[in-house]
């Protein structure tokens, strides 16, 4: 790494890769040409990836759930990767296929596909499992002297500027108090909302439903980040939301690092 000066890392929700793959997938990964990239909700196994999909030039980690057509994260990275991991010894999270962590050098990338909680309580209560599990987990990676970035789909606006129509869906799973304040609890642990470090403007979300043309009307919500170690901050040079890009109800976003 000590030849690589900057690192670009994108998250992107694609909401089946399969799709997304007929849907530009593969351009936007050659256009794009990002250093490493982490993919949530790929609803598939391995072996249905398409073949095509990935450059020669990335290692590829892929993190499926037990359950057919569901859940499941990939990592592809171009800088060389220390090692890679998809259990974290927790079977009710493990067999769903929400995390990947890779290490590099200079930090540790974990790809998170967040529980979504509207289904109903126990799906919420599960959420809040989840959350609580990965911020213990994350602190002790820190405190063990590891610098942590994570990203993917939290599936939680933390703040009333991060959606479009904050009052009607407060009592809902996405905008509940008690999700945001876990964001807060996140933030108050020294791990550093990127985006928000270079754009304080509202109206810049990274999901729509597909309902309602929310898309073209631009109402949406911002449920997808990327989080750093506080001690990474000098090192963040651009966090991006890359609103244009087309392919799933999520458009990628991005940050640069410089070493």
């Amino acid at each position: 790494m000590a030849h690589v000066t900057e690192i670009t890392i994108f998250s992107w929700n694609v909401n089946g890769i399969r799709a997304a793959t007929k849907k530009g997938l593969k351009e936007w990964i050659e256009k794009a040409k990002p250093d490493v990239f982490g993919l949530q909700e790929i609803k598939a196994s391995e072996e249905q990836i398409p073949k095509s999909l990935i450059p020669d030039s990335y290692n590829l980690v892929v993190n499926s759930a037990e359950k057919k057509g569901y859940s499941g994260v990939l990592t592809c990275s171009r800088i060389p990767v220390k090692s890679s991991k998809t259990i974290f010894g927790i079977e009710e999270f493990d067999r769903e296929g929400r995390i990947i962590e890779t290490k590099y050098d200079e930090f540790t990338l974990l790809n998170v596909y967040f529980p979504n909680g509207k289904k109903d309580d126990d799906r919420l209560d599960y959420k809040m499992r989840f959350y609580d599990f990965f911020l213990n987990y994350i602190k002790k990676l820190r405190e063990a002297g590891e610098r942590v970035v994570f990203c993917g789909d939290v599936n939680t606006a933390h703040k009333e500027i991060d959606l479009a129509n904050p009052k009607p869906n407060s009592k809902h799973s996405g905008f509940l108090p008690k999700e945001r304040e876990w964001i807060d609890k996140v933030i108050a642990d020294d791990f550093i909302d990127t985006f928000r470090e270079f754009d304080q403007s509202p109206e810049r979300y990274s999901w729509w439903s597909v309902r309602s043309n929310a898309r073209a009307r631009n109402v949406g919500w911002r449920i997808d980040y990327f989080f750093v170690d506080r001690s990474l901050l000098p090192n963040l040079k651009k966090a991006e939301i890359h609103a244009d890009v087309m392919g799933s109800d999520h458009c990628p976003i991005s940050i640069t690092l410089k070493f």
